[in-house]
Parts: C-alpha cells; structure tokens; sequence
C-alpha cells in the first residue's frame, strides 16, 4: 500500500482488515468537522464504528455516519500532567 491512509479512509481499510470496533470521532458534515470534536473533546460524538455499509459508518447503536476518525483513548502519566 503506497498512499498514507488518513481519516475516513483509514477506518475503512481498519474495517476491512478485520477491526469490529473502532473508536472514532464521527460527523455527517465533513472531516474537518470530526476534527473539531477531537480537539474540543466533544465525547459525544467519539462512538464504535462497527461497519461500512452502502457509502456510511455504522456505529455500535446502529446510527449512520458519513465522516469517521480513528482516535486513541489512552491514560494519563504523571509525567504528562506535570506532577
């Protein structure tokens, strides 16, 4: 695979490859607009991406999602908070 895979496309690959649950920040308005929930930790709209079907994102509470970022949940060190 040459191209980096970013984004929505990421998650696809991801689903084809086998993943069954991907956390991701969705939208139905653009990538960019998935973007700002991941930088105004918007939880709301961080859900598991089970599928891709028929040109969307399916999440684990069967809505529909045209736009789907992978993110990380990961803990806190307390090197990372300052302490």
């Amino acid at each position: 695979m040459s191209a980096k895979l970013v984004g929505s496309s990421l998650t696809r690959e991801m689903l084809e490859n086998g993943d069954t649950q991907i956390w991701c920040a969705v939208s139905n308005d653009s990538e960019a607009h998935a973007m700002t929930i991941i930088e105004n930790s918007d939880y709301s709209l961080l859900v598991y991406i089970t599928s891709f079907n028929d040109g969307e994102f399916v999440c684990r509470e069967g809505e529909s999602w045209r736009f789907a970022i992978p993110v990380r949940k990961i803990e806190l060190t307390q090197k990372e908070v300052g302490l």
